[in-house]
Order: structure tokens, then C-alpha cells, then sequence
């Protein structure tokens, strides 16, 4: 694990680490303008911004931290009444992440790098008709609990859900799912950020999370071509 581990941040490309102490850097700093300082808001923005530097090298480490992300995350979410929140990533995230981990771990292209799964049709209209079905199963639960900004949190869960479902199943499109969800959460933390500036930290970590999302699509896609002309590629 430490071989793998060494492994996996020797091969980081100057623009990843760029963008890792970019989005780290930008977290914290928001972390520290903000009067009330939220350790739980600052430990969620850290490690999701890390996580998805790995996920978008298809590397294992990228699942491990977006299962301890899930966690801090929702925590976040249960102090301002984000219950979709909540529920979406301790009930449906970090399980989800787990099964994930162990897929990656039986699809390898190589050592510290998943195998890009393909998809068809039929898989893409499965998923979406899931997280469909899933969204509508969250909605009353959590009108019930008088979830804050209901509408927008229904449709986080959607995103979630479908992005969780595209990065089980090795798709590049796992990156437009966590980009609409970036989008989505944006405004979610902003709403929020209006009634107390302690969560203006989540408007940025969604902020960078979004770009690191367009990077990890635009990444996968060239991990596809290149794992498509060389498929039986060795450690």
C-alpha cells in the first residue's frame, strides 16, 4: 500500500500537482476569510479537492478519500439541514465509493490506473432511469424532515446518484455527472452562504471541484483513446 501510494503521487504530472495545491490552497484560504471556522467545512473542501485529482487519473486513492470526504461532508450538511445531503452521501456516496474501490481494484489497465469501462446505451438509459426512481424515493423522506431549499436538494440527489453509477461503472462521463452536481451545489451553498457567511468554504470547494471535474473528463477521454490502441498494456 505505501509502494502504491509513493507510486501514485511520483506519477502526478506538473499540471496535476498545480492543480492539487491550486485547490487546496483556494480551500483553505476561503476556510481562513471567514470569521466562524467550520473544521468540518475545511476537512470536507481538503480532501474532496485531493480525491479528485486521483479519481481523475482513474487511481484507486481517488475512491479511498471520497469515502472519508463523504463522511465530513455529511456532517457539514446535517448542521444546516441539508438532509438530502446528508442521506445522499452517508447512505448513497460513501457505500457507493466502497463498491466502486473494489471494481477499480478488479479492473486494472495498470498498477495505478483503472480500466476505462465501455458504455453503451442500454447502460447510459438504465442509470438515468435509476436515479430517476432514486430522486423521486428521496423526495418525501425529506420534504418529511423539512429539508432546507428542498427542490435544489431533490436534484442534488440526482446528480449524485448518477455520478456515483458512472464512476462504478469505469465511465468518463462519471466527470459531466459530478459537474452538473458541482453546479447544483454551488447554488445549494450559496443559499446557505446567504443566511451565514461560515459556508461561503463549500461555494469554492464546489467551485474547485468543478474545475476538477472538467479536468477529470477531458482526462478519462485520453486515458480511453490511449487504453483502446494499447489494451494489453503491462505494469
Amino acid at each position: 500500500m505505501i509502494d502504491y501510494v509513493k507510486r501514485s503521487f511520483k506519477e502526478l504530472t506538473r499540471f496535476e500537482w498545480g492543480l492539487l495545491l491550486f485547490s487546496v490552497s483556494t480551500c483553505v484560504l476561503a476556510f481562513l476569510l471567514v470569521p466562524k471556522k467550520d473544521p468540518y467545512t475545511l476537512a470536507a473542501s481538503v480532501i474532496g479537492a485531493i480525491s479528485l485529482v486521483f479519481i481523475a487519473r482513474g487511481n484507486l486513492i481517488g475512491e479511498v478519500l471520497t469515502i472519508l470526504f463523504a463522511v465530513f461532508y455529511g456532517i457539514v450538511s446535517f448542521f444546516f439541514r441539508y438532509y438530502g445531503e446528508m442521506l445522499t452521501y452517508l447512505g448513497m456516496t460513501a457505500p457507493m465509493s466502497i463498491v466502486s474501490l473494489v471494481s477499480w481494484a478488479k479492473h486494472p489497465y495498470r498498477k495505478t490506473e483503472v480500466a476505462v469501462g465501455a458504455m453503451t446505451l442500454k447502460k447510459f438509459l438504465a442509470v438515468f432511469l435509476l436515479s430517476a426512481a432514486v430522486t423521486v424515493a428521496f423526495y418525501f423522506p425529506l420534504r418529511a424532515l423539512k429539508t432546507a431549499n428542498l427542490l435544489v436538494s431533490t436534484l442534488s440527489v440526482f446528480t449524485s446518484f448518477l455520478a456515483v453509477c458512472l464512476t462504478f461503472l469505469r465511465s468518463p462521463y462519471y466527470a459531466v455527472a459530478y459537474a452538473s452536481n458541482d453546479v447544483v451545489l454551488l447554488v445549494l451553498w450559496a443559499l446557505a452562504a446567504a443566511e451565514s457567511i461560515s459556508y461561503l468554504p463549500m461555494c469554492v470547494c464546489f467551485a474547485v471541484f468543478l474545475l476538477n471535474d472538467v479536468y477529470g473528463f477531458i482526462n478519462w477521454k485520453r486515458m480511453q483513446k490511449r487504453q483502446n490502441e494499447n489494451p494489453k498494456a503491462s505494469n
